[in-house]
């Protein structure tokens, strides 16, 4: 498995989700693909889902895809969160699908979005650790 910089791996996560992080960090979305079967996964494991073989590589996704399922949220969880915002599973263009929050143009969340609707990753800054991807809808 191809990992980052020692002095970097394990700011955040652990020693399999450390590669996705340094990702972040520099704006990139990196999602594990399998040497052997060529699939894509995510979220981060030590082995493929596909084929179960346990030589994965890094590479950067498109960031782009299209919302599979959502939600609106009217609870709040975070101080961060002001209800109502919209969570949804995106289908990544390569496959996988991930849980992510629906945001404006600014970053700011209270977007909605349809199921079917394209979207794209932007990346939501944290203070304490590094940025979350978060997405978009798409023109």
């Amino acid at each position: 498995m191809t990992t980052s910089r020692p002095e970097e791996s394990m700011s955040h996560g652990d020693a399999i989700t450390a590669p996705f992080w340094a990702g972040a960090r520099e704006g990139r979305l990196l999602l594990q693909r399998c040497a052997r079967c060529g699939a894509h996964q995510f979220y981060p494991r030590p082995f493929c889902l596909a084929c179960d073989h346990d030589t994965l590589t890094w590479e950067a996704a498109a960031g782009t895809g299209v919302v599979y399922s959502r939600t609106e949220v009217h609870v709040k969880v975070r101080e961060d969160l002001v209800p109502p915002y919209t969570v949804a599973v995106v289908a990544l263009d390569e496959g996988p699908r991930l849980t992510t929050l629906i945001v404006d143009g600014a970053g700011d969340p209270g977007a909605g979005c349809e199921i079917g609707d394209p979207v794209e990753v932007l990346w939501r800054a944290r203070a304490d650790a590094p940025p979350l991807p978060v997405f978009k809808r798409s023109a």
